[in-house]
């Protein structure tokens, strides 16, 4: 799973990062910016990092499946190249069934470094793109997880370990379960997460 800023997983598949680990599939989060430029005055430069380590524990993840990188916020295109030699080197070592990112369509510049350069690191293995509907001008609804409450509740209770960024208005537990709600119900299911199928490979 990558996630250009800490966070932005939690968000796109926290529902089902927590369903997967639940069923023994090994789950692996890396983060490439713990943004600390864009924290509120009064929080420690690397409090986006221990949060991180809060919020996928809360998930099932253990420690030792989340990397943390720490490019600089907002500047993900002018490190293009290193952020696709991150990559590669992860495809190397890990060579993933599946890679959950953030998609194209996201208009933020760091996320869709990151869907853009994904693409090619990974371009031999399934690539789901996730939505953050607050940064996505479009989005091709094609692939969802069905989720329970248990999964949802998780969720949650991993994006409330994100202290520093409670002051945003989407990180809002009532904001959470309405979409997987949402979702949820576009296919007759109790809750989901829905993702844009980018390839697939069986």
């Amino acid at each position: 799973m990558l996630a250009p800023h800490t966070d932005d997983g939690e968000f796109g598949c926290g529902g089902t990062m927590a369903r997967l680990v639940e069923g023994g599939t090994e789950v692996r989060y890396v983060a490439f910016s713990i943004a600390t430029r864009s924290l509120p005055d009064g929080f420690p430069p690397d409090t986006l990092a221990r949060e991180v380590r809060e919020a996928t524990t809360e998930l099932g993840i253990p420690e030792d499946r989340l990397t943390v990188h720490d490019f600089d916020v907002r500047t993900f295109p002018e490190h293009r190249q290193d952020i696709l030699e991150t990559l590669v080197a992860l495809w190397e070592e890990w060579k993933p069934d599946v890679v959950f990112q953030p998609s194209l369509h996201d208009v933020h510049q760091d996320h869709k470094t990151i869907a853009e350069e994904g693409l090619r690191a990974f371009k031999r293995t399934t690539i789901l793109g996730y939505e953050i509907p607050w940064n996505n001008f479009d989005f091709a609804y094609q692939w969802y997880v069905a989720l329970e409450k248990k999964h949802i509740e998780k969720k949650v209770s991993a994006l409330e370990k994100y202290a520093s960024q409670h002051h945003r208005r989407y990180a809002n537990p009532e904001y959470v379960w309405n979409v997987a709600r949402t979702h949820g119900i576009n296919v007759n299911r109790e809750y989901a997460e829905v993702f844009q199928v980018y390839r697939v490979i069986v």
